[in-house]
């Protein structure tokens, strides 16, 4: 429901990845076959020396420092920028209102409440129950316009659907409580809190 760069994010990991495989199976290949070494020191020694041809050839006139390294400074920053970018763009959409209205009566105002007042009554309601070994609630911001995600935490035996159906009425009751319906999302998971939660008979 955030605005997450899920797709940049994954073609980050794969692109890391592949270099973290890259180097691992050049420094086995280097610690265990005994013919990469020369391979490696003749294949490095040739970029060294286009390198310092390189910086050798881009000197200032008269000087003995090469343009290349202001390129290269002004290549770091604008990737620091990126990266500072790219981390601010990490879990946006978070809200911390839930309705925000104005006042029809007489005196003119807005009536505001916010997302916590839905996250602590629904936690609230939620934490008594003994089929669940834990649920979370977060108010985002969809569109303009506020949503809750609900997501559930049940232990094994419990069905998917009554709990979806339980969550969808205390949903309306809020709903009713505030004088707006609002979007919700329920997501149920099953992961390692669920599977080594101290086990409890639903009665």
């Amino acid at each position: 429901m955030n605005s997450t760069p899920r797709l940049l994010n994954r073609i980050l990991i794969g692109i890391l990845g592949l270099v973290l495989l890259t180097v691992g199976i050049l420094l086995m290949l280097l610690a265990s076959v005994p013919a990469a070494g020369p391979w490696w020191q003749a294949w490095s020694g040739g970029v060294r020396d286009g390198a310092n041809q390189l910086f050798d050839g881009t000197r200032f006139p008269g000087r003995q420092e090469s343009w290349l390294w202001i390129v290269l400074s002004l290549f770091l920053v604008l990737l620091i920028g990126l990266m500072v970018a790219w981390v601010a763009q990490q879990g946006k959409g978070r809200s911390g209102l839930l309705l925000a209205a104005e006042d029809p009566g007489g005196v003119p105002g807005d009536v505001r409440i916010g997302g916590g007042v839905a996250e602590q009554s629904l936690k609230n309601a939620f934490a008594e129950r003994p089929d669940l070994a834990g649920a979370t609630v977060t108010t985002y911001e969809v569109r303009g316009q506020p949503a809750l995600k609900i997501r559930l935490h049940p232990r094994p035996g419990v069905a998917p659907h009554l709990l979806a159906a339980d969550a969808s009425e205390l949903v309306a009751a809020l709903d009713v409580v505030v004088g707006k319906k609002t979007p919700v999302l329920v997501h149920i998971a099953v992961g390692a809190r669920t599977r080594f939660s101290r086990a409890e008979r639903v009665r």
